[in-house]
């Protein structure tokens, strides 16, 4: 069967690390009798030099048309003097919201054999790591009202200004606000997917907020409750954000799918891949309404390794996995991609990232073929 994806390499490491994962799925191809057509695309860094801005409406239609969208990173510090609408992070944001992206799902895992990079103590992690990050993504204080002005002794501010700071008087000067703010359709739709996602693994959905102090918060939490209904077989706990970020160095063996806010879900995520010793080993994935996602690395694009053939490509390679597994409905392909990095790994093959004394140093592109060879065997 043919599948369509769409691949945007991006900045930096990024094409390095995609041109590691193409010969992966290309041997999942030959294994399990598909065929992957990929449309090569810019965003980032990469259009704003060639197109003069970040996103191409050409980059949206052909990702719209295509099966998936499989991307590397974008960014570098040389577009660090491009307006704030105009640098090549927000190529990611604005594509998200065109493709209907409201969920970001990142697994953090401690694979056995790299354990002994996790800055936890040994007895925290025992047994193994695996949590499930569930995270809104188009919705939250990275979406709502925002705006900078001045504050003169007599200024008049708009009425939405009057409205934020409430009975707060503020001195003259420069004044910023970003508004926090959810509807009961972006929380149902998120909670929905992470019971699904529970009912899949541990049946165990922490709900995070900050209920002791933000409204949407309340509603958040609200809501929550009101989609349990419809899973009675998933334990549901409700956690402040706050104590969340404890509990995870504290015993991150307790949580199975975490729910939470765009921001919140920013935050706890990145927490959450330091615990695992390398963010080189985490993928992640974007989803929307049906079958249709984005997938990428949790890392950026680590501009100072640029054409070193040192960057980990395994993040990626896995990002392609739950690619096989959410868009393309292929569970046995993407359980064959995942066995692949376990064997690269228990072969003692190491990146320079989770390098150790005794291991054998492989580069990018080194990995990605041994990968691939591992699919199948």
């Amino acid at each position: 069967m043919d599948y369509r994806i769409a691949v945007i390499k991006g900045d930096g490491i990024g094409p390095e690390i995609v041109d590691a994962t193409i010969p992966v799925l290309n041997k999942v191809g030959l294994e399990y009798g598909h065929r992957f057509k990929y449309e090569y695309l810019l965003a980032g860094g990469a259009a704003l030099d060639a197109l003069g801005e970040p996103l191409p409406k050409k980059t949206v239609k052909k990702c719209k048309e295509a099966d998936a969208v499989l991307l590397g990173a974008v960014g570098d510090p040389k577009w660090d003097n491009e307006p704030g609408n105009n640098r090549p992070e927000i190529a990611i944001l604005r594509l998200r919201e065109a493709l209907g992206l409201f969920a970001n799902l990142r697994p953090a895992m401690v694979y056995e054999e790299l354990a002994f990079a996790c800055p936890l103590k040994p007895e925290i992690i025992e047994g193994g790591l695996n949590i499930l990050i569930v995270r809104e993504l188009t919705g939250g204080i990275y979406f709502g009202s925002r705006g900078t002005e001045v504050i003169g002794e007599a200024s008049a501010l708009s009425k939405l200004i009057d409205h934020l700071k409430h009975e707060k008087t503020l001195p003259p000067g420069r004044f910023a606000y970003d508004v926090e703010q959810y509807s009961e359709v972006e929380i149902r739709r998120i909670g929905e997917l992470a019971f699904q996602m529970a009912m899949k693994r541990g049946k165990h959905v922490t709900s995070v907020d900050k209920a002791n102090v933000l409204d949407s918060s309340r509603l958040w939490r609200a809501v929550m409750e009101e989609v349990h209904v419809k899973y009675p077989e998933v334990k549901l706990d409700h956690y402040y954000v706050d104590n969340t970020a404890q509990q995870l160095i504290k015993n991150p063996k307790q949580f199975d799918v975490i729910v939470t806010s765009n921001m919140f879900g920013d935050i706890l995520s990145d927490e959450a891949s330091q615990i695992t010793g390398s963010i080189g080993m985490l993928p992640s994935a974007s989803l929307g309404e049906g079958s249709f996602g984005l997938y990428e690395p949790i890392h950026g694009s680590a501009p100072k390794y640029t054409g070193q053939d040192r960057a980990n490509p395994v993040a990626t390679i896995l990002s392609a996995a739950m690619m096989l597994r959410y868009s393309l409905d292929l569970p046995a392909e993407a359980d064959a991609v995942e066995k692949a990095v376990e064997n690269f790994l228990l072969a003692g093959y190491r990146t320079p990232d989770i390098m150790t004394e005794g291991k054998v140093p492989v580069g990018t592109k080194k990995c990605g073929e041994l990968i691939a060879d591992y699919v199948g065997r």
